[in-house]
């Protein structure tokens, strides 16, 4: 699970994701105009209730990662915490590649005009990312890796 910064035309949102490391499937994501730490919490409900709760969740150590009420929902629901080391990108690798590819791939060419615009765009493009083949999973496709396990 990771933040990321996304510029629009006049001011910039972010983006929260919870990426399946095995299939490289996005289960849960939003977007906000603030790094509070209640949107971490939202996506982590949403992807539990939509996926069923994973084992482990990966993060940094950033302070939405951190703060009480983050944590306690992990615990609420049973699953293991897991943290990067400070100054470890590397250490979360999988979600920084799918910042990479979903900014080199549609965010920067088709730059958003608003927070609405830029969410049924990122939407979309979730639909073609899940259904193309991945080099990193031998060429496989995200949607199939993840029905299989799920």
């Amino acid at each position: 699970m990771d933040i990321t910064y996304i510029p629009l035309q006049k001011g910039f949102m972010y983006m929260t994701a919870i990426i399946d490391v095995f299939s490289r499937y996005i289960v849960g994501w939003n977007l906000s105009n603030s790094l509070d730490a209640s949107v971490s919490i939202d996506v982590v409900k949403n992807a539990v209730e939509k996926h069923g709760k994973p084992e482990i969740l990966n993060s940094d150590q950033g302070s939405q990662f951190t703060s009480e009420a983050y944590l306690n929902i992990l615990k609420e629901y049973c699953i293991a915490i897991s943290m990067d080391s400070k100054g470890r990108a590397l250490d979360n690798i999988y979600i920084e590649r799918f910042w990479r590819t979903i900014k080199y791939d549609y965010i920067y060419i088709n730059p958003p005009s608003d927070g609405i615009v830029l969410y049924k765009g990122i939407q979309n493009w979730l639909e073609h990312y899940h259904y193309r083949a991945h080099q990193g999973i031998n060429r496989k496709k995200p949607f199939e890796l993840y029905s299989k396990v799920a």
